[in-house]
């Protein structure tokens, strides 16, 4: 129950929404109950004899006894207005009670759609939210396709049983009740009678939907590995085909289907089954209840009259609706919940990387950029032990080294994507870690290897993030990364739509964009990971110009395979199983002859 009422909480402000729909559900039960309360004045006077002696009146009944007050009433019209008189006014009073029945039962329904659209929004909303806020390492532990099964599948599920479940516990309660009362004042002793069938359904229905819960979590799972290896084949069609890998793909993906399958016919099997049984208990305790009755009519063992007797049927079957309704809710609360679980288990996650309490906002950068005897491990494997080194402002400072070093991991660490286990990184003197990271993030640009553009247009990419942004100055922009030119040659140049991930351009087009979109934020700090070696020559070309004509006047820190990129650097670092190994110009590096000669002669650098 903690699971459920934590859901709810995403429903605030609640009471909005609750109150009116109270209001609405008890008149629309109220007025439905009445539409079968005066099912035996109706009987009454249609077999009243027209011409007979008045029937005998009686003193006038409360209120809340709505079955006499209606058999006073008919009986005063009877006594007094004639048979016909009678009849009119009964079917009247049907028809107005069922038209304000109807009338409050869609207003209440209204409501609740509103609630349960309500609550969706910001479940969906604290959920991306949260994603979007974690640190970039739960994002290389998890997933994709489950994180996104969690966001869009389990948040639907948790909408249609959670607060559909909301709708049954207070509508269906009631209008049980206030049937049961009603049959209650029609014949205390055939309605304990009938009280038999709630006890033996119940039981036989909970050992129905026992391991719904245990299902319904393999079935979300299942349905998330579904979509993970989907998002694999799609991202990865080339390879697939490639490597003649089709048939695998495909059968990795069916077995998974087949799987899933299994686990919802199995879940459909019971929650199905489940209102079936509570439909028989019910026909068969009418049944009873008929056989019981009509005993007593036959024998005048009771003071009830026929057409209460066939109203106190009509009440029964009745009943059986909202028991019916309670006991499929049960049945699909355990999907509800399950879902309920592992989308707070994604709101609940916590990112690694927050700001400090006291954390300012800088505003630009004067001095240096330091690593300070930093460390730092995934899980047990250290990847940098006590790196020290100075990016000085205005200087272009390259990382070369074996792949493993950690270099891309010493990139990431400037942006705080993820924090060191020790020593800092300040900027201007200031721990980074006190600096607030939107600030932080504002003063660098990123330029990476694989070139990442969303399906939108030219123009939206390059200003990707910002909403005022004037048209000249993303052509100056694209001016400067080398790709103006390209883009006019599109077919609707700055407003052509680049493709799921860029897929309409070409490598070099793609990169082009991407340093453009850094050259638009101005950023005094540059971080380029291997941002060439992807490329053909002729694209390597233009874009090595494209970053040369963004790292003028800015600091810059470099990742680079290629001599052509780092020989000019200001400095070179040389990184290797986590350590500065190596560090000076070009030249001197060379005339070292250490590691940096022996990559250079073993041609990992290349012209």
């Amino acid at each position: 129950m903690k699971t459920y009422f934590r859901l709810l909480s995403f429903a605030k402000p609640i009471e909005k929404f609750a109150i009116p729909y109270i209001i609405t559900t008890v008149l629309s039960v109220i007025f439905s109950t009445l539409n079968l309360a005066l099912l035996a004045p109706l009987l009454t006077t249609i077999f009243a004899k027209h011409g007979q002696q008045k029937m005998p009146l009686g003193p006038k009944p409360a209120l809340v006894d709505i079955m006499a007050t209606f058999k006073y009433y008919v009986t005063y019209a009877i006594n007094n207005f004639g048979v016909w008189v009678a009849l009119e006014f009964v079917c009247a009073t049907i028809v107005v009670s069922a038209l304000l029945g109807n009338l409050f039962r869609y207003l209440s329904q209204r409501i609740m759609e509103n609630l349960r659209v309500h609550t969706l929004l910001n479940l969906r909303r604290a959920v991306f939210n949260n994603v979007m806020n974690l640190h970039l390492g739960f994002f290389s532990n998890e997933r994709k396709g489950d994180i996104i099964s969690k966001v869009a599948s389990d948040v639907q599920v948790v909408q249609f049983s959670v607060t559909g479940t909301l709708q049954v516990i207070f509508k269906e309660p009631l209008t049980l009740i206030t049937f049961l009362v009603v049959l209650f004042l029609i014949s205390p002793s055939l309605t304990l009678y009938s009280f038999l069938v709630i006890p033996v359904s119940a039981f036989v229905i909970s050992k129905i939907v026992k391991r719904l819960k245990a299902q319904a979590i393999a079935s979300q799972q299942s349905y998330g590995n579904m979509i993970s290896y989907l998002d694999e084949a799609l991202s990865g069609i080339k390879i697939v085909k490639a490597f003649n890998a089709t048939e695998f793909i495909k059968t990795r993906f069916d077995e998974e289907n087949k799987r899933y399958s299994r686990i919802t016919k199995s879940m459909a099997r019971r929650q199905q089954l489940a209102s079936p049984v509570s439909e028989f208990f019910g026909i068969t305790m009418v049944a009873g209840i008929v056989l019981y009755g009509g005993h007593l009519l036959i024998n005048n063992a009771s003071t009830l009259t026929a057409p209460e007797f066939v109203t106190f049927i009509a009440f029964f079957s009745q009943v059986m609706r909202p028991a019916k309704a309670i006991s499929d809710s049960f049945s699909n609360i355990h999907s509800g919940i399950a879902a309920g679980e592992r989308v707070l288990d994604l709101i609940d996650e916590q990112p690694m990387v927050t700001d400090a309490p006291d954390a300012i906002n800088i505003t630009g950068f004067n001095e240096a950029l330091k690593f300070e005897n930093v460390t730092f491990a995934y899980q047990e494997k250290i990847v940098l032990s006590g790196i020290n080194l100075t990016i000085p402002k205005g200087k272009t400072v390259a990382l070369v080294g074996p792949s493993g070093g950690g270099k891309s991991t010493m990139m990431d660490l400037i942006p705080r994507f993820m924090d060191p286990q020790s020593g800092r990184i300040t900027i201007d003197g200031q721990d980074i870690k006190q600096v607030t990271a939107s600030s932080l993030r504002a003063l660098m640009g990123v330029v990476n290897q694989e070139s990442v553009l969303f399906n939108d247009t030219i123009f939206n990419n390059i200003a990707f993030g910002k909403t005022d942004v004037r048209p000249e100055d993303v052509e100056a922009a694209a001016r400067i990364a080398n790709a103006h030119n390209f883009i006019l040659e599109t077919e609707n140049g700055y407003d052509t739509n680049v493709g799921d991930r860029g897929t309409k351009l070409s490598g070099g087009q793609r990169q082009r964009i991407c340093i453009a979109r850094a050259v638009l934020n101005n950023p005094p700090i540059m971080l380029l990971d291997e941002a060439t070696s992807a490329l053909d020559t002729e694209s390597e070309k233009l874009v090595q110009e494209a970053l040369n004509n963004l790292m003028k006047n800015r600091t810059s820190l470099v990742i680079a395979h290629r001599l052509s990129t780092i020989q000019n650097a200001d400095i070179i670092a040389v990184i290797e199983s986590g350590r500065v190994v190596e560090q000076g110009t070009h030249q001197e590096l060379l005339k070292q002859n250490g590691l940096y000669r022996r990559l250079i002669d073993m041609q990992t650098f290349n012209e």
